[in-house]
């Protein structure tokens, strides 16, 4: 199963953005959404290293609950 993580823009230069989410940053590629203008503080949809769409602040908050909820949920790893 795939899915995108949502990543909030750090920085932008071109058709790369620095994004961050967890406190984890990644390198973006936006040559997907290149005719969306994108700035600090958006939020996009990240799958493979690209930016897919732009999402809202609280989608991408809806987005996290459900990930944290699916994750714990989990079970422990017996390692």
């Amino acid at each position: 199963m795939c899915f995108g993580i949502p990543m909030e823009v750090i920085q932008v230069e071109g058709f790369a953005a620095r994004c961050s989410a967890k406190g984890a940053e990644r390198d973006v590629s936006l040559f997907f959404i290149q005719d969306e203008p994108v700035a600090a503080g958006d939020f996009v949809m990240v799958h493979q290293g690209r930016a897919t769409h732009k999402i809202t602040r609280e989608e991408a908050a809806c987005a996290w609950a459900l990930y944290d909820e699916i994750l714990a949920d989990e079970p422990e790893s017996g390692g």
